[in-house]
């Protein structure tokens, strides 16, 4: 089925910016990329979703190793009175000890985290199989380790320009994997934050939606 993904703002991360712009998804690749009124006037057929704000190219997090396999994110049902409700690292993760079982599980909910910001890759290497398994299942790429700047964050925005956060360029015929956030323009987006994203696309699949 054809989506049309129609924002205020497209941005392509090759420094194109298209006011009231549109990408054509056709399966889990780009079909085409401009003007609303274009895209739509080509394909009448097609599914349209349209989205407040600026849409990205999909995120990366390149503290994804670190998220994943050596922070312990509680359950919010079920741990948060006992273990309280922020990441555990450190000292205080070798204490708690988790299981690889409870380890994916947190992997699980770090994924989720990740998709409500626009990321549509992390960086690893991840050495845990339940934690492979998550990240897997949530449709992430995983991407060779590389230098991250600053202390490890959900956010990819966190203390860079927002178009470094960018995995690769929105093309035709290139992978669909997007975001949209809820920001008139690029400059609010480096300071609001990847907390205001409304969705992700990963293969063409809408993953995170936010209700």
């Amino acid at each position: 089925m054809l989506t049309i993904h129609a924002a205020d703002l497209v941005l392509t991360g090759d420094s194109t910016e298209l006011p009231g712009g549109a990408v054509l998804v056709d399966g889990d690749r780009i079909a085409m990329i401009g003007r609303y009124e274009e895209v739509a006037a080509g394909h009448p057929a097609a599914r349209v979703r349209r989205w407040p704000g600026v849409l990205t190219p999909g995120l990366v997090n390149r503290h994804g190793a670190v998220l994943l396999e050596h922070t312990y994110f509680p359950d919010d049902t079920f741990e948060t009175d006992e273990l309280g409700a922020e990441p555990i690292t450190g000292a205080a993760l070798a204490d708690l000890a988790p299981s690889d079982a409870r380890r994916g599980n947190s992997a699980r909910r770090c994924t989720q985290k990740l998709l409500a910001r626009g990321v549509v890759a992390v960086t690893g290497p991840l050495t845990t199989p339940t934690v492979r398994t998550a990240v897997r299942r949530a449709g992430l790429e995983v991407l060779a380790s590389v230098g991250a700047e600053g202390p490890p964050a959900l956010d990819p925005f966190a203390g860079g320009a927002p178009a470094n956060a960018f995995l690769s360029p929105l093309a035709a015929g290139g992978p669909a994997r997007l975001a949209v956030f809820d920001v008139p323009d690029e400059a609010a987006l480096a300071v609001r934050g990847a907390v205001t994203c409304v969705a992700t696309v990963i293969g063409g699949r809408l993953l995170h939606r936010r209700r």
